[in-house]
């Protein structure tokens, strides 16, 4: 049994294009309206939406005049890095607001808004954009200059194109003047630190120059860097002492044969006044002055040799070699000077001997003798010559004491001062690199004050960095802003796209089958032939007067409603 169909249920056929003709020529009204709708609305708002003027001015940061590497600049930052602040003081609060005092802006909004208010929308419309060189690097850009362009939008009141360009023209001297004197400020804050600076390190020099100063004379000679020149004044005060030594021992040796000298004249004078005495007796008497005048050289060797030992141990240490050497070569001197007494003393005891086994002898008679007179007068004269040289030889031996005596101060000195260098080498090296640290630092700062200086020059000749007003502000002879036939078209089309969303709606509402189509795709059956639709031709003519009616009407009042809007926009809008 074949099922029944389901007529509720049917699907829509598949439109073509005679059925969209066909419901575009159904529901024409619901396009058109909202399509006229929409281009009176857009251009009733594009005319009295009210001209909005952009000016802008072009600046140019130029390059200092001379270059970095003749004369540095105070700053840290360069321009571009500095921009930044210099716009943050342009857009503050007291400028803005006393640009809108001056030019009396936003008159309207005056009466409405609080000031801040007013400040924050007028902030909006200000842009400052940094003009890129094509292909340029940040270092190329540095060194060729570059530029910033500030732009200003106003829409209030009929001279708002007069008033843009006297807010970019305000905007453009504010950074000019703000760049001068900031540049100005900066460097002569720069110079005056540095100038306090120069004077404090030039007083921790002057501190520490005269602690140093007063170090030296509180120790002059045995400063470290004296040191070697203390050496080489202690061997020369040694060499010294060495060679009047030698002349002292020389001197003693001489004395030594002068006085033995002396002694055998003197002896052979007392031979010639005891002419009478027997040969024995002046023999005898003679070899006891000589064996006596060799004791008493030995006991002169003797404590000449202990003055110098004792001098030597004064200065040189136990261990010294010198001092050892002396040490043994006066023990020589003494065993020496022992020998010669005990030889002395056994040919004393051997002579005593001999006297006293022989009997006395007979007492001799005297006679003079002229050749003894002649000879006593050469002798006395040998005798005073001899006498005068141990003279000499005293009066040197005693200067040669002296000067040893002030070479041992001098050698005690010199050892003091070598003594003493390591124990003052930590507070002079202190010192000296605190002076040396000083004085770097005072002379640094010095040359960074001089550069500062000339820097402060350049700058009050304005040959620093600055900038340049490439294009000046720029009265704008056309609005910005709206465009006005982009919205018109753009309402338009918005009210069309509504239309035809309608007219869908509407005719996905009808379910009504329109023509043979429908009648063949939903009820399977072959059409022979159509009955048109017969209505009342009074109706069908009311039914017409009354959309033209309406039609006309709604365009009558959109195009008023549009005309005023023009109106309005040529004749007091501008």
């Amino acid at each position: 049994m074949q099922a029944q169909p389901d007529y509720l249920n049917v699907p829509r056929r598949a439109l073509d294009v005679e059925d969209y003709i066909d419901i575009l020529r159904r529901h024409w009204m619901w396009i058109a309206g909202p399509g006229l709708a929409g281009l009176v609305v857009s251009v009733v708002v594009a005319f009295l939406w009210p001209d909005t003027f952009t000016s802008y001015a072009v600046l140019r940061i130029t390059p200092s005049q001379v270059s970095d590497r003749i004369v540095p600049t105070n700053f840290n930052l360069h321009m571009q890095d500095r921009m930044a602040t210099m716009i943050q003081d342009v857009e503050s609060r007291s400028k803005l607001i006393d640009m809108i005092k001056k030019f009396n802006l936003y008159p309207s909004d005056q009466a409405k808004k609080t000031m801040e208010d007013i400040v924050e929308d007028m902030r909006h419309y200000i842009q400052f954009q940094a003009v890129e060189a094509g292909g340029a690097g940040q270092q190329q850009q540095r060194n060729t200059g570059s530029a910033f362009k500030i732009s200003f939008q106003y829409n209030s009141g009929p001279s708002a194109r007069f008033d843009a360009q006297k807010v970019v023209q305000e905007m453009v001297n504010s950074l000019m003047s703000e760049n001068v004197i900031d540049r100005r400020a900066k460097s002569r804050i720069t110079t005056e630190f540095l100038s306090e600076e120069v004077k404090t390190a030039k007083t921790d020099l002057d501190h520490i120059e005269s602690q140093l100063t007063a170090f030296k004379i509180r120790n002059a000679g045995r400063l470290p860097e004296e040191l070697q020149s203390n050496l080489q004044m202690q061997n020369s005060y040694q060499q010294q002492l060495s060679a009047v030594q030698e002349v002292l021992n020389r001197n003693q040796q001489d004395k030594m044969i002068l006085e033995t000298s002396l002694q055998n004249l003197k002896s052979q004078m007392s031979m010639i006044d005891i002419a009478p005495e027997s040969s024995e007796t002046v023999v005898t008497k003679a070899k006891t002055e000589t064996r006596n005048e060799r004791l008493a050289a030995a006991e002169k060797r003797v404590e000449v040799g202990e003055a110098e030992l004792e001098a030597m141990k004064e200065r040189l240490k136990p261990t010294h070699p010198d001092l050892r050497a002396a040490t043994k070569r006066m023990e020589a001197i003494r065993q020496e000077r022992d020998k010669i007494a005990a030889q002395v003393n056994a040919e004393q005891e051997a002579q005593d001997k001999i006297a006293s086994s022989q009997p006395a002898p007979a007492p001799p008679k005297r006679a003079v003798n002229p050749i003894a007179v002649k000879t006593r007068g050469e002798i006395e004269a040998q005798i005073k010559t001899t006498q005068a040289r141990i003279r000499g030889l005293d009066l040197d031996s005693e200067e040669r004491v002296r000067m040893q005596k002030g070479l041992f101060d001098q050698l005690k000195v010199a050892s003091d001062r070598i003594q003493s260098n390591p124990l003052m080498q930590g507070e002079y090296a202190q010192l000296t690199r605190d002076y040396t640290l000083a004085k770097e630092r005072y002379d640094r700062l010095s040359q960074q004050k001089s550069s500062s200086e000339v820097a402060n020059r350049l700058e009050d000749r304005s040959a620093g960095e600055n900038l340049e007003v490439l294009d000046p502000a720029t009265l704008p002879l056309k609005p910005s802003e709206p465009n006005r036939w982009l919205i018109v078209g753009a309402g338009t089309a918005m009210g069309l796209v509504l239309g035809l969303f309608l007219a869908g709606a509407q005719e996905v509402k009808d379910s009504t089958m329109k023509g043979l189509k429908d009648v063949r795709a939903y009820s399977n059956m072959n059409i022979l032939t159509s009955i048109p639709l017969l209505e009342n031709a009074l109706l069908v003519r009311r039914k017409r007067r009354l959309t033209w009616l309406a039609w006309s009407s709604a365009t009558i009042i959109g195009v008023v409603i549009m005309s005023t809007s023009v109106y309005y926009y040529y004749v007091w809008g501008k």
